[in-house]
């Protein structure tokens, strides 16, 4: 009898996990959303300053800093969108393709948790390389050592992604 309820309790502590899929979701949106409307004030300023002919003085380096922040955003979107449907198929069920005439992306298709994990840390990394770039555009260099330093960062993070990327099997062509 305590086998039983125990087991049953087990089963049903799999509910908890909606909790992190829904709101993760819904994390998700709100990142999108946010992002979107980063991007339509980016583009309402940028006509302005065309339409008065005023010109800030770091116009270029804050346009592209906002894009890439908004990218950020999109990606850490993705990541709580892969992190929700990992979360759905792993422990509560799996999306049946051909029930719900729905073709889910190959990203999304979660068979493991270690496949949830690599798939995270890799767009992860990716977030991380953008937040880098977005912040480049401010720095000033004051000499050869922080112009070195600079150029290693660069080098750590390619060595990164290429390492991330090694084991990813190219399709045949």
């Amino acid at each position: 009898m305590i086998k039983f309820i125990f087991e049953k309790l087990l089963v049903l502590s799999k509910s908890f996990i909606y909790f992190p899929v829904v709101f993760g979701i819904i994390s998700a949106l709100i990142l999108f959303v946010a992002a979107t409307l980063d991007m339509c004030t980016l583009i309402k300023q940028i006509f302005l300053a065309a339409k008065y002919f005023s010109y800030p003085e770091k116009l270029h380096a804050d346009i592209v800093s906002k894009i890439i922040g908004a990218v950020d955003l999109y990606l850490i979107a993705v990541v709580l969108l892969i992190f929700s449907f990992g979360l759905y198929e792993l422990f509560i069920s799996k999306i049946n393709e051909s029930e719900n005439k729905i073709k889910v992306p190959p990203i999304l298709a979660i068979n493991s948790l270690d496949e949830l994990k690599d798939k995270l840390a890799k767009v992860i990394v990716m977030v991380l390389v953008v937040s880098f770039f977005q912040n480049v555009l401010y720095i000033k260099f004051n000499g050869p050592l922080e112009m070195m330093y600079f150029a290693f960062s660069i080098s750590a993070l390619s060595i990164g992604v290429y390492l991330l990327h090694k084991d990813v099997k190219k399709p045949k062509i």
